[in-house]
């Protein structure tokens, strides 16, 4: 695998579309049941289904000038758990987006799925459909780990499901999570080889991260679950990048690693800054200029929809924020940040502030140079989000 360092924009667009275009992300507000660490916007209840896929069917016609005029390359289904929907409802909403919008020839498709809602006839279904790379949400392959994060499905079924999607998918990303209190290295170890040894091309592996108001936080607060350990979640990272990097995987984004071919393409424009229309409860937008998002609640987002207005509220970036979000998306991939883009993005400003601000981290080995484009080095890449708040401009 070759170095961090050497990668640039235009040898990772030279592995397919994955730079250009523009997306839309679908939001599937709906889950069987909470995850005690999630914080995302999501409802347990089913009862509005079928009002929401409507609605996400005359939200895409409401906002379809929104975007610059060329073809869709990315459609993303995320939420809450968008393999709830049956093909019907797919189906509905693949009818709209063809119908008001152009899509490139060959789209990367991709919905995110929990292992237990792929049965073999689910899996048949979907890839009957006209999406083409999964996203499974297993999390881990140990029942101590599942049980503890309240997820739905058990070990089993995490493995039964990627072996039914391999039987029809090519194209499938599998999402882990490490630093969970009590897991061991051993333990992290085993559930990166069992990805491995199914010869799965694409993970994207998180931290257990303790947010605000989530029942995880509850929990840890009264002493029913051990705190997160950091220093134990940083070896459990090293643990990740060594194993993957050693098996032929680029890791191109600090929480995501691919085989040559298999990088996601949504995730690579979002980081690109490419505009993406995002549609559904708690979806945000961006098209070069300004930030949009729909309001967290689906009952309130489907009435407003219903009358033909936009539940959602929009930040005008200025280029202070678009210099400080280019630093933080930037500093995160391995296309690292190039000087002379800042230059011509932002101005002379920008670019000396950011060499002046760079001096102490490359002092302590945080950051590195070459080719004129900055990149976190190994030594600094756990400490990726704060390396960007030091670069970062403030007014």
């Amino acid at each position: 695998m070759a170095d961090l360092e050497n990668f640039t924009n235009e040898k990772l667009l030279s592995l397919g579309e994955a730079g250009r275009g523009k997306g839309i992300y679908i939001h599937i507000p709906f889950c069987k049941q909470a995850c005690h660490y999630c914080d995302f916007h999501f409802s347990t209840s089913l009862k509005k289904k079928s009002e929401l896929v409507s609605a996400l069917q005359k939200e895409l016609i409401l906002r379809k000038d929104e975007l610059p005029d060329e073809p869709i390359q990315t459609i993303y289904f995320g939420g809450g758990t968008p393999s709830l929907l049956n093909l019907e409802e797919l189906n509905a909403i693949f009818e709209t987006i063809y119908a008001e919008f152009t899509i490139a020839e060959h789209p990367e498709i991709t919905l995110e799925a929990n292992p237990d809602d792929l049965s073999e006839d689910k899996i048949n279904e979907l890839a009957n459909s006209k999406i083409n790379r999964l996203s499974i949400g297993v999390q881990s392959f140990f029942e101590e780990d599942l049980k503890l994060m309240n997820r739905a499905h058990n070990a089993e079924e995490a493995l039964t499901s990627i072996k039914l999607a391999i039987s029809k998918f090519d194209n499938i990303s599998v999402d882990l999570i490490y630093g969970v209190p009590g897991m061991t290295n051993e333990r992290w170890q085993e559930n990166i080889q069992i990805l491995l040894d199914l010869g799965i091309p694409h993970i994207s592996s998180y931290a257990l991260t303790v947010e605000p108001n989530t029942a995880l936080q509850k929990f840890i607060e009264k002493g029913k679950v051990k705190p997160v350990d950091d220093a134990a979640a940083a070896q459990h990272f090293e643990l990740l990048r060594t194993t993957l990097k050693n098996a032929g995987f680029e890791h191109y984004e600090f929480s995501n690693y691919g085989k040559p071919g298999y990088f996601s393409k949504n995730n690579t424009a979002y980081w690109l800054g490419k505009p993406y229309l995002g549609i559904g409860p708690s979806a945000h937008s961006y098209d070069g200029n300004c930030r949009k998002w729909n309001i967290a609640n689906n009952t309130l987002y489907i009435k407003a929809i219903e009358k033909s207005e936009l539940p959602l509220e929009v930040e005008e970036l200025s280029i202070t924020d678009c210099y400080n979000e280019y630093i933080m998306t930037r500093l995160r991939t391995h296309f690292g940040v190039d000087l002379g883009e800042i230059e011509t993005k932002f101005g002379e400003k920008y670019l000396q502030y950011l060499k002046g601000q760079s001096v102490v981290l490359f002092e302590k080995e945080l950051l590195k140079i070459e080719n004129n484009v900055i990149h976190i080095t190994e030594k600094g890449t756990f400490l990726s989000d704060g390396i960007a708040a030091d670069l970062f401009y403030i007014d």
